[in-house]
C-alpha cells in the first residue's frame, strides 16, 4: 500500500509560514527566505533572521527530500529499511533570541516514508516523530511548568500515557552523557510513529506542530524586556556551548542530514552564532548561573 502524504505537505507549508508571522509581528525582525533544491531529489524552504533585534538566530526550514538508498544512520536503525527509496518531510526550528533570559527552544515535526520495492507485494513503511523542548540560561520554575503543561494538553487527546512516555523519552534523547546533564529542561520527544494508522498518527503530530507558538511565545512576552548586560550575556555563550556539542555529537537529525547528503547550511542553521568553551569553569556557589545546574536533570513540571 502506498502511503500519501500529500496533506501533510501542505500541513507542513502552512505551519512554518504561521510560526514565522507570529515571531516577525512580535520582534519585528523580518525573516529572509531561501528557497533550494536537492540534486538528488527534493528541496526546501528555509527561513531564517540573523542578528535581528529578538532572535539572534532563527531558522524555521521546511523540507521534502527524497533519497535512493538510505544512510548508514537509517538503515542501522531499521535495517529492514535497507535498499528502499525513501523521503523525508517536515519542519524544524531552532530559535536562538538575544536575550539571555529568554530561553533557546527547539521543535520539529516529520515523517518518514521508505518506498515499497516495485513490482513487489510490499508495502511502504512510514513513521511520524517530533517534538519541542526549552534550554534556558536562566532558567523560571513557572516557565517550566507552563512549556511542559502545553505538550501535556497537547497529548491528551491521544491516551494517558502519551505525555509521561514523550515527556521521558524527551530527558533520555536530549541528555548529554559526556556532561551528565540534560540540554535543558526538556518536553517532549518521539520518534517511530505508526502504531495506529497514518491518519491517527498525522493528528498527533499536527497537535504537537500546533501547540508551538503556544508554549513559547507566553515566555518570550514574559522575558523580553528584562534588563542584561555583557555578565549574561557571557554565561549565555557558554551555555550556548552545550548546544553545539549535542548537536554535533548525539543528534539524530543532524547526523542522518550530513550523512544522506542534506543542505549542510539548513543542517548547520541549528546552531548557535556565537559560543565559548572554556576549561574546567563552574559559576560561583549561590549565584543566578550557578542555580542552572538544578534544572538540568529530568524532574516533573506538572
Amino acid at each position: 500500500m502506498a502511503v500519501p502524504i500529500s496533506s501533510a505537505y501542505n500541513y507542513f507549508l502552512d505551519l512554518q509560514s504561521r510560526i514565522v508571522k507570529r515571531l516577525e509581528d512580535a520582534g519585528g525582525d523580518t525573516f529572509q527566505t531561501d528557497h533550494w533544491k536537492r540534486e538528488e531529489g527534493g528541496g526546501g524552504i528555509s527561513r531564517l533572521v540573523e542578528n535581528g533585534k529578538l532572535l539572534e538566530r532563527a531558522g524555521v526550514l521546511f523540507s521534502h527530500v527524497q533519497g535512493k538508498t538510505l544512510p548508514p544512520s537509517a538503515s542501522a536503525h531499521r535495517p529492514e529499511l535497507a535498499g528502499r527509496a525513501w523521503e523525508a518531510m517536515g519542519v524544524s526550528l531552532v530559535l536562538h533570541p538575544r536575550n539571555p533570559y529568554i530561553p533557546t527552544t527547539h521543535m520539529n515535526v516529520r515523517v518518514f516514508v521508505a518506498r515499497a520495492p516495485d513490482n513487489s507485494n510490499e508495502d511502504d513503511i512510514f513513521w511520524f516523530g517530533g517534538g519541542l523542548d526549552l534550554t534556558p540560561y536562566y532558567p523560571f520554575e513557572e516557565d517550566a511548568r507552563h512549556f511542559h503543561q502545553i505538550c501535556a494538553n497537547a497529548l491528551a487527546p491521544f491516551g494517558p500515557d502519551k505525555y509521561p512516555a514523550y515527556k521521558t523519552w524527551c530527558d533520555q534523547y536530549f541528555y548529554l552523557k559526556h556532561r551528565k546533564e540534560t540540554r535543558g529542561i526538556g518536553g517532549i520527544f518521539f520518534d517511530d510513529l505508526s502504531e495506529n494508522g497514518f491518519e491517527n498518527s498525522f493528528a498527533l503530530v499536527q497537535s504537537v506542530g500546533n501547540c508551538f507558538l503556544d508554549a513559547y511565545m507566553p515566555i518570550v512576552e514574559k522575558r523580553r524586556h528584562m534588563e542584561y548586560g555583557e555578565h549574561e550575556r557571557d554565561f549565555q555563550a557558554y551555555r550556548r556551548g552545550r548546544y553545539v556539542e549535542f548537536n554535533l555529537v548525539f543528534d539524530r537529525g543532524t547526523l542522518f542530514g550530513l550523512q544522506s547528503g542534506g543542505r549542510t547550511e539548513s543542517i548547520l542553521l541549528s546552531m548557535p552564532p556565537l559560543a565559548t568553551w572554556r576549561y574546567n569553569w563552574s559559576p560561583e556557589p549561590g549565584t543566578p548561573e550557578a542555580k542552572l545546574a538544578e534544572f538540568l536533570t529530568p524532574r516533573e513540571w506538572i
